[in-house]
């Protein structure tokens, strides 16, 4: 019988503690570095040396292989971005993120993921320990990126 992946959806809202305009700019594997410890990644490819649309990456962080990151959507003008990881013969995640300025100086950070288990451990992974991994990393997210925007440094556990 041929591999089927399962697929599961998770969706999360931050409150970052400062405008749409100031954390856009953050969701950039190169300035993700600033603010989230242990963070590495290689460009290998951008025009602007930034994240932008088309613009493609790895990182060492997810799995035994490099994961490969696409950016399918960037739109500063929305606060809006879409990224896709792979981590070969492990899974397939889409991030998809929309900010929304509150009008109060904080911003909403709508964050959603779809994972896709590429093997029947992943899929294990997905069905029983996802959700409460995923929780774990948008609160620590949300932790760090509110902490280097309060002290303009890392905040390290």
């Amino acid at each position: 019988m041929a591999f089927q992946g399962i697929q599961a959806t998770k969706s999360y809202q931050q409150i970052n503690n400062a405008t749409p305009d100031e954390i856009f700019p953050l969701l950039c594997p190169v300035r993700e570095k600033d603010w989230i410890d242990g963070w590495d990644y290689t460009m290998i490819f951008s025009k602007s040396g930034l994240v932008e649309k088309g613009c493609v990456f790895s990182t060492p962080h997810h799995g035994k292989e490099p994961t490969i990151w696409y950016v399918t959507q960037h739109d500063p003008e929305h606060y809006k971005v879409e990224f896709v990881r792979i981590t070969p013969k492990e899974e397939v995640v889409r991030i998809y993120i929309v900010l929304e300025d509150n009008h109060n100086g904080s911003t909403t950070a709508n964050i959603t993921y779809e994972y896709t288990g590429l093997n029947d451990s992943k899929n294990k992974w997905i069905a029983t320990e996802l959700d409460k991994a995923f929780e774990k990393t948008m609160k620590g997210w949300e932790k760090a990126i509110n902490h280097y925007l309060e002290y303009g440094e890392k905040l390290f556990e």
